[in-house]
């Protein structure tokens, strides 16, 4: 295991990194970003570093069984003044991926008085233009010690936008629910997923559009949000019955059901680097998405096909739906190149980029207290 490997390179036995980040670590939070936060953390060895997360429920049990795991309670009231003293108080050396809150908001703005030795490390995870770089946004940009981004076309945007260099950190795929169903268990009608929000960004109903051409094949649609009526009543337009509504699914469940389908749509004009067309790949499912974002995930007419237009993605789609051998070498190679997003690699490189941040810190002129050794001693 990466994590064990990790830990052994620790040198001396002094107090671990504390880390504060303003993510959930409850078990049965989906949220992309609340995902990735706990599959780091699942994977941070506990004697180095001390994370403080959120929680509102039950804790995913791999943080909970974590050493050195800290849980602020969410309640009903009162939260953001609770945790900005939590964070005053214990004063810890990394802010983890602020957000956009009242929370992210108050702490930068009294960092530099009451908190000067705590490093800021954003993690940005959408496109940067017009829309998203707000003025909260600028500012955990360009005070943080750390940038990083989830993709090269996020990178480029900061860049573009800022003009500050980012590390590009890419999510991985949590193995133990996307994975391939065995050769030849297929049956039965095709199958197009979607999975995401229902918003309007994500275009859901282009999806609904592709069903009305294809009656004959099934459209599964997974998620919520706020455009979900609007295509419901769009299936009762175009009098689509071959549309299923499936609704806010677990991992376990969504990884069900990609192993189930045949084809993976995703529609989304602008994303940062989306966790769903990783989790399709390892799920052998091969995708069709737009290039506007360069996603990773998807090797165009290898893995699947980068769509330069909608017209484009309707071709896509028929090719795909047309061809069963193209079906299944596209699987095959998504699976492969689903390797490339190990959680435990990505981990040991945050944790290493973390272990520097600070000592980067430190050499500016912020005192630190003395952090475990060079990763790579032994």
């Amino acid at each position: 295991m990466a994590t064990r490997e990790f830990s052994m390179m620790s040198a001396n036995p002094t107090r671990p990194i504390t880390i504060f980040t303003p993510s959930f670590a409850d078990e049965n939070n989906t949220n992309a970003q609340n995902l990735t936060v706990k599959e780091l953390v699942a994977r941070l060895p506990g004697e180095q570093f001390h994370v403080t997360m959120i929680c509102q429920g039950k804790p995913d049990p791999r943080v909970a069984s974590r050493p050195n795991t800290e849980f602020v309670k969410w309640r009903e009231h009162g939260n953001m003044l609770r945790l900005l003293r939590h964070c005053l108080f214990a004063r810890p050396d990394i802010y983890f991926f602020p957000r956009y809150g009242p929370l992210d908001r108050a702490f930068l703005g009294l960092r530099s008085y009451l908190c000067p030795n705590t490093a800021l490390v954003t993690y940005i995870v959408t496109t940067m233009d017009e829309r998203t770089d707000t003025g909260f946004m600028v500012r955990s940009v360009i005070d943080a010690d750390l940038v990083c981004a989830n993709s090269a076309h996020v990178a480029d945007t900061i860049r573009e936008r800022f003009g500050v260099e980012s590390t590009i950190m890419q999510d991985g795929v949590d193995r133990r629910y996307y994975f391939p169903r065995p050769p030849g268990e297929k049956s039965g009608r095709l199958t197009v997923l979607y999975a995401g929000s229902f918003r309007p960004l994500k275009r859901v109903g282009l999806v609904i559009e592709q069903a009305a051409r294809w009656p004959e094949v099934d459209f599964r649609l997974a998620g919520k949000g706020e455009t979900e009526e609007q295509c419901r009543r769009l299936c009762a337009q175009y009098g689509c019955r071959n549309v299923c509504f499936l609704g806010p699914l677990s991992a376990a469940q969504l990884g069900e059901e990609m192993r189930k389908a045949d084809v993976f749509l995703f529609p989304s004009v602008r994303e940062g680097h989306p966790q769903v067309l990783i989790q399709a790949a390892a799920s052998g499912l091969p995708s069709i998405a737009m290039n506007s974002y360069r996603p990773a995930a998807v090797v165009d007419g290898q893995t699947g096909f980068l769509a330069e237009s909608d017209h484009d993605l309707s071709v896509r789609l028929d090719l795909l739906l047309s061809d069963h051998e193209i079906r299944r070498r596209m699987a095959y190679a998504a699976v492969l190149l689903a390797r490339n997003f190990d959680w435990d690699r990505i981990a040991m490189t945050w944790a290493e980029l973390f272990c520097g941040t600070v000592r980067q810190r430190r050499k500016l002129g912020y005192p630190q207290p003395e952090i475990l050794g060079d990763l790579h001693a032994q």
